[in-house]
């Protein structure tokens, strides 16, 4: 099958869709001012927007374990918008129940993938065998199907950025600190796929991944698509002339953002610019060669920003722009983000909603092939 083939088969369309990484803060930031406090009013500005689909964290290690508990979740750090910053309590069952049964009312399809975010109890250390980790997303989709609400899914992610410390721990305590590609990834993701696929053959499943793609990594024809998260920031040298680390608890990234961040883009618009649509490119020629779609929720400027004193959105949105438009032209992206931050906390990035429709539309005009 072609690329267009695979997508309509996987995911019901003929042609790219837009896709918003909504992660935990759907439910972590339903505070006043959060940016979710009513879902019907979020969903329909996305709908607006032109949005065909959000990426969510179902909170799977929890929903499972208890149905009707409440859970103190642990901050994954303070600086950033995505999720609360401070310690808050969720309830997931119901929630899930409706924010799905609300995507449906507004057209709007629900990717499920999970951060595995950490509560007092660490239940996500509970999961140790590819066994376990298939088994809590088999009976977190019995849950939805009992719902009625299986047709609002569009595919699993078994794990944001597999297999990244941060978000798979319990990985790292079975296998070690190694790789996607990797012999020990690669088993753990090919058992847990296989026994999931047993359960719901039907539906689209990956591990979506931070690490390059390169020529000589091994098959993973086991995954329907790959989930690859692009930013130009990573693409580059431009983390490293900036001096940025990643800092979680402490504002120092972002007060060499504010500073300096645009001003060494600038500096070197050209050079950044060619690294960030080369890169995607060359993701999109290793994807051709071995006939797989590409989705790309997560991307495409610098990997963290947020609404601040100095944090100016003009030169974020020039390189997500540039990042939709490249990877719309290969012709083997089936799902495109606009950026990591289209979500209602990134109130400079949200209320455009020009540039969100203007975006949209070159994703759904693009043709696949």
């Amino acid at each position: 099958m072609t690329i267009k083939e695979k997508t309509k088969t996987l995911f019901g369309y003929d042609r790219p869709f837009a896709i918003a990484m909504w992660d935990f803060s759907w439910l972590e930031r339903r505070w006043t001012g959060g940016g979710f406090e009513n879902w019907d009013d979020t969903l329909s500005e996305l709908k607006e927007r032109g949005y065909d689909a959000v990426r969510i964290d179902p909170y799977p290690h929890l929903m499972i374990a208890d149905t009707n508990k409440e859970w103190t979740m642990i901050p994954i750090w303070t600086e950033h918008a995505w999720g609360s910053p401070r310690l808050t309590k969720i309830t997931v069952t119901d929630e899930l129940r409706l924010f799905l049964s609300a995507c449906r009312d507004h057209g709007i399809k629900v990717a499920l993938s999970s951060w595995y975010r950490r509560d007092l109890n660490n239940m996500l250390m509970r999961i140790k065998s590819p066994r376990d980790h298939a088994n809590i997303w088999v009976e977190l989709m019995l849950e939805i199907e009992q719902w009625d609400l299986l047709d609002v899914i569009l595919y699993v992610d078994f794990c944001n950025e597999w297999p990244f410390d941060i978000w798979a721990p319990f990985f790292a305590k079975a296998c070690g600190n190694i790789g996607f590609f990797d012999e020990g990834s690669m088993n753990w993701m090919r058992k847990t796929i296989e026994i999931f696929k047993r359960h719901y053959p039907e539906i689209p499943v990956t591990f979506s991944c931070g690490y390059p793609l390169t020529d000589d990594a091994p098959d993973v024809s086991f995954l329907d698509f790959i989930e690859v998260h692009t930013w130009m920031a990573t693409s580059s040298d431009y983390y490293n002339k900036l001096g940025y680390k990643y800092e979680r608890f402490t504002d120092s990234g972002y007060i060499k953002l504010a500073f300096d961040g645009e001003r060494v883009y600038r500096k070197e618009k050209e050079h950044f610019d060619n690294c960030l649509a080369g890169n995607i490119e060359a993701i999109a020629e290793w994807a051709k060669k071995r006939n797989m779609p590409i989705i790309t929720t997560e991307g495409w400027a610098v990997v963290d920003y947020k609404d601040g004193p100095m944090l100016e959105w003009g030169w974020i949105k020039e390189l997500c722009e540039l990042g939709v438009k490249t990877a719309s032209d290969t012709g083997v992206y089936a799902g495109i983000a606009t950026s990591n931050f289209c979500e209602p906390q990134f109130v400079g990035m949200w209320r455009d909603a020009n540039w969100h429709r203007r975006l949209t539309d070159v994703i759904h005009k693009s043709e696949l092939k």
